[in-house]
């Protein structure tokens, strides 16, 4: 896979930012397409999947549950106990 594309959920990225789900959206579609840049007369479904990528990203990180995250992260920030 595209190494480029990073991991959105928690505890690896605490905010997402539609700017990163949209990069991670627009990395996936260059590499299944194999176009950096679509030519004029794709560039209508190109957008259309960087936009259905983007849409099924989203829904995805709102669906997830992460057990353990918060205290993951809280533990994380945490001074370590000697």
């Amino acid at each position: 896979m595209c190494r480029s594309i990073k991991t959105l959920r928690e505890p690896f990225t605490p905010q997402v930012t539609d700017a990163d789900v949209e990069a991670a959206a627009l990395q996936y579609v260059r590499k299944i397409s194999g176009f950096r840049a679509p030519a004029a007369h794709n560039a209508a479904a190109f957008d259309a999947a960087v936009a259905a990528v983007a849409g099924a990203t989203r829904t995805l990180l709102d669906q997830l549950v992460v057990r353990g995250a918060g205290a993951a992260v809280a533990d994380r920030s945490a001074p370590a106990a000697n």
